[in-house]
């Protein structure tokens, strides 16, 4: 069972006020491409793993923005750590 739910807002600075939305689709694809389970919401995504890879995802996703000619990012996040195990839908059953 995952020990760890992230969630993360990722706000890519642009150099001339360029529309980010292509940018956060591109982070999101990082987390995609990583294979672990993940839910897309209005204004984060959070995604369902082991701490130490659900962290180097974040990496990933902002040397991603860099690559795509970002000067900078700002990137929002929480963390729920629990060694004993962690879930999603554990957290948000009671509202389905």
């Amino acid at each position: 069972m995952a020990n760890a739910l992230v969630s993360i807002q990722i706000l890519p600075k642009t150099k001339s006020g360029e529309d980010v939305i292509p940018l956060v689709d591109a982070a999101i694809a990082v987390i995609d491409e990583s294979g672990v389970k993940y839910q897309v919401n209005p204004l984060e995504t959070t995604m369902e793993g082991e701490l130490s890879q659900l962290l180097a995802i974040i990496e990933k996703m902002n040397e991603k923005m860099i690559e795509l000619g970002c000067p900078g990012v700002l990137s929002q996040v929480k963390i729920s750590y629990n060694p004993s195990g962690v879930s999603m839908e554990k957290l948000t059953e009671k509202y389905r």
